[in-house]
């Protein structure tokens, strides 16, 4: 698995769905909490015979399912897995998070932009002018955006 280990603010969710068009591939978002562990599971076993991607966001958030988690990818095997397959993972540092996962998995740290101009430039570098010019009101959208950026 490929984990993201984030710090406040940070969202590396966008960044994976642009890295995932540019390869032409699907991607399954799931954020975790109470019950989703059987949805999860079902996921991972679907992407893994077509190729796709899944991100499950928020493992801190399901502690009790994480041993579940660590035997799913405990039975990974390149015989059974498509070559296309990923798995994403994302989790604030917790203790619950399992060792095993940590140390087969490749680690990755998002920061949010230090400062206002920091937080507003990494809202605006992704957005094309079409994003706007698709809705009935890009004036409103502009400064809706604007207003979401700023805070």
């Amino acid at each position: 698995p490929l984990i993201f280990v984030l710090s406040p603010g940070a969202d590396p969710n966008a960044a994976l769905i642009a890295f995932a068009d540019s390869f032409g591939v699907k991607l399954e978002s799931l954020s975790l909490g109470q019950g989703q562990g059987p949805i999860a599971q079902r996921m991972i076993e679907d992407a893994i015979d077509r190729g796709t991607w899944v991100v499950l966001q928020n493992c801190h958030l399901a502690p009790s399912w994480m041993s579940a988690l660590e035997a799913i990818v405990e039975g990974f095997s390149i015989e059974r897995a498509h070559p296309q397959f990923r798995l994403w993972l994302t989790s604030y540092p917790s203790d619950k998070f399992p060792v095993s996962i940590l140390q087969n998995g490749q680690k990755m740290t998002l920061q949010a932009p230090r400062g206002i101009r920091a937080n507003m430039m990494n809202t605006y570098i992704n957005l094309e002018e079409s994003y706007f010019e698709t809705c009935k009101k890009p004036r409103e959208l502009r400064k809706l955006h604007f207003g979401l950026a700023f805070f």
